[in-house]
Parts: C-alpha cells; sequence; structure tokens
C-alpha cells in the first residue's frame, strides 16, 4: 500500500530510502554531538523517537528543526563526513537555518539531501519508522509499507 504527499522542493533531488521519524522538533547540535566519518547515532536525550538510532543515510522526516542557530552548519558538517542523513523531509515550513545547511550540503559537497517542506502533518501520522519513502524531483513523496 502505497500513499502519496506533496510538498515543496527545497533541495531536489531523487532518493528511495528507510524512513525516520521524529514527532518532536529535530535539535541539530544535540543530535549530532558525536558525528564522526560515515556515523552517527542520535545523541539528543530530549528526543524519544531518535535517541540512540542512526540518522545516516535514512529519510529523515519531522515537523522542524529546533534549537541552536548552528542547525545549519551542523548538517553541512555532517555531510562533509558523510554521516548526513539521505533525505529530510518536513511536515511544516523548514526553518532558514536548516534549509541553509541542506542547500549548503548540495553545492559543496557531493552529498545532496533531498529536502522537501510542507508535506502537512498528516504526512507525520501516516509514515512509521521503516516504510519506504521514495522522493520525486517534483516534491511528490510516496510512502510504501
Amino acid at each position: 500500500m502505497e500513499k502519496i504527499f506533496k510538498g515543496r522542493v527545497v533541495v531536489p533531488g531523487e532518493a528511495t530510502l528507510t524512513a525516520l521519524v521524529s514527532h518532536g522538533g529535530f535539535n541539530t547540535l544535540a543530535s549530532y554531538k558525536d558525528c564522526k566519518e560515515g556515523k552517527n547515532i542520535c545523541t539528543d536525550q530530549n528526543n524519544p523517537d531518535l535517541f540512540g538510532k542512526s540518522t545516516v543515510g535514512v529519510a529523515l522526516c519531522l515537523p522542524q528543526t529546533i534549537g541552536s542557530t548552528t542547525g545549519g552548519m551542523v548538517f553541512f558538517n555532517a555531510a562533509v563526513i558523510n554521516c548526513n542523513p539521505g533525505a529530510m523531509l518536513f511536515s511544516k515550513p523548514i526553518d532558514s537555518l536548516a534549509a541553509a545547511g541542506a542547500i549548503l550540503a548540495s553545492v559543496w559537497t557531493p552529498n545532496n539531501i533531498p529536502t522537501v517542506d510542507q508535506l502537512g502533518d498528516e504526512f507525520l501520522d501516516y509514515v512509521k519508522d521503516g516504510m519506504t519513502i521514495e522522493i520525486r524531483p517534483d516534491g511528490e513523496v510516496v510512502v510504501r509499507d
């Protein structure tokens, strides 16, 4: 079974990835405290959805980012050392810092992070960890069981 959501493209790209879902805001600085080449286990103890899980190469499904003004640079630096999410999918409008990090990663590293926002609250209600996510260049996001 599949369901299609349509959002706004922030960073274009195509990918088929496994979903990792956060129902709370994603604190980039708190989540990447132990980021190493090709590896990141979420260190944000205030995010029970993600704490202790790998955020590398997944479709990170979240409402929004929260926290430090360093958020954009955290995403960019994660891409530099290959420990970035494979895509970021926001139910709400993306903030300028997360957008800047995703855009910088796509321009200055080989690690494009397809990013789509404004997918709606229904998106986060529907998607679950481990589901297959297909991201299309036009902002369509297909979620499959």
